[in-house]
């Protein structure tokens, strides 16, 4: 591949990674087993690391926040959008299920463009829709233009589709093994951290007030401020945003982007793979019950303590933190141990755990008590979103990780739809008790069919094939 002069000065590459620049190995193909075999036919992939992948991974980050921010930001303030647009709580409710049900029917489109068109298009394309949402959201400021509001929320939901699958392919694509899970998780922590800023910003921009007016300004300030920072983001991202390295970062990245793929069959044998099913609806219902959780914050809490918006907020701010804090600590995990499955059906268990206790604990009284659980439950629960990407690289290895990813995001999708639209009328007609427990019920089912998830690390073991195969050409190599 001949490089630009612009290229060469923009990605000067690091040196060589575990001195694997020279070594040949075999292109695999795709046997009944899902699993890369060697062919006679060699290659010699040059392994380098470059300077840049931070700079696309941060940028990534700002992107993804941008996305997520506007997920929660009408749910977080239900009482206050309900009463200037004149609409019930259940409709507010359709601003978050919204990014769940454009999703579904996106995904494989926009799976087929990941891998057909490569990193840069797919997030060229999700920061436009991204910044074309938050501008028809701008017009939307009049009690009567609730239907504006939600187009506009819906074409921002519509370039979610171009986010969420993105952390595992682009860890996968710029970064070595030994950083591929911390920069996963780092992917993740933007869309948390979006989230986090979704429910601490709206509560203090827009409180409730009696005046319809007084509310109309603040909801400018609010939308007019992410419009203006999406339309900057897209376009430091059209400038310097990079679809991929001159050279793979990895072996297992080499090996992987070594042959042809075809989308539709790749879909086909994640299908057949039982253990990826298993974690398909694993991970659907541990992230539908975070979903459900998050859009109906605001109105459990102000069940409980009436004029605690602002808290709402802290409550909800305090679960994202504690799971950033989480995913950044399960991906280092991840990258020293090589545990997946183990660390994976702990963190569930505790997600389970820490539901229990919230659910028990929101009605008490003792607002700083739910403080207190939120951290634990946050910590586990939205710390859980990487290790399902990173499980699912592994066990289905070679397939893109885009297409797992996204089928992964789609289960999640289909479960918080049913989740929040099946809570949301329990918690009407019965209480929050009844929702929450009912939301425990299938986070205990969820850990138990995580226990049942075999432990097939297809990509750790090509690298270390691949690792055995050059010691022994070295071990040859000397003798003779």
């Amino acid at each position: 591949m001949v490089e630009t002069e612009e290229e060469r000065a923009f990605s000067t590459p690091e040196p060589p990674v575990n001195g694997n620049a020279d070594l040949e190995f075999a292109p695999p193909f795709i046997s009944s087993s899902n699993f890369p075999v060697p062919i006679n036919k060699t290659f010699q992939p040059q392994i380098q690391l470059y300077p840049v992948r931070f700079l696309v991974l941060l940028l990534f980050v700002l992107y993804s926040m941008s996305n997520a921010f506007q997920w929660i930001e009408y749910s977080i303030i239900t009482n206050v959008i309900a009463f200037y647009y004149d609409v019930g709580s259940f409709s507010v409710n359709w601003t978050s299920v919204v990014y769940m049900v454009t999703y579904i029917p996106l995904i494989f489109p926009a799976s087929w463009l990941l891998d057909k068109k490569g990193l840069r298009f797919v997030v060229v394309i999700g920061s436009f829709g991204t910044c074309l949402g938050s501008w028809i959201k701008c017009a939307s400021l009049s009690p009567d233009r609730f239907a504006v509001t939600m187009f506009g929320q819906t074409i921002t939901a519509m370039s979610q589709v171009f986010i969420l699958g993105i952390p595992p392919r682009l860890a996968a694509v710029w970064f070595g093994e030994n950083e591929v899970s911390r920069a996963c998780s780092v992917g993740v922590f933007g869309n948390q951290l979006g989230i986090a800023l979704g429910f601490l910003l709206p509560p203090f921009l827009v409180p409730i007030s009696d005046d319809k007016e007084k509310v109309g300004y603040d909801l400018g300030i609010l939308f007019y401020g992410v419009a203006i920072f999406t339309t900057l983001l897209l376009l430091v991202i059209l400038f310097a945003f990079k679809d991929k390295p001159c050279h793979p970062p990895s072996v297992a990245q080499a090996l992987s982007s070594n042959q042809e793929e075809n989308y539709w069959h790749s879909v086909l044998r994640l299908v057949k793979n039982i253990n990826y099913i298993i974690l398909l609806v694993t991970y659907g219902i541990n992230v539908g019950v975070f979903y459900a959780l998050s859009t109906l914050l605001n109105q459990m809490v102000l069940y409980h303590y009436p004029g605690e918006e602002t808290n709402a907020g802290w409550i909800g701010l305090l679960i994202v933190l504690a799971g950033m804090i989480g995913s950044v600590v399960c991906g280092f995990i991840l990258d020293k141990t090589h545990r997946f499955k183990e660390t994976t059906f702990v963190t569930y268990f505790l997600s389970l755990v820490g539901m229990l206790v919230y659910t028990f604990i929101l009605p008490a009284g003792n607002i700083w008590l739910v403080f207190l659980i939120a951290g634990f439950l946050g910590f586990f629960m939205t710390g859980y979103l990487p290790l399902g990407f990173e499980l699912a690289a592994e066990i289905t290895y070679p397939e893109s990780e885009g297409t797992s990813s996204g089928l992964l995001n789609a289960s999640a999708q289909v479960f918080g739809i049913l989740f929040t639209l099946g809570s949301s009328w329990v918690f009407e007609n019965y209480k929050d008790l009844i929702a929450n427990g009912v939301l425990s019920g299938m986070l205990l089912i969820g850990t138990i069919m995580t226990a049942l998830i075999k432990s097939d690390l297809r990509r750790q073991n090509a690298s270390e094939m691949a690792s055995r195969e050059n010691s022994s050409g070295q071990l040859i190599n000397n003798k003779f």
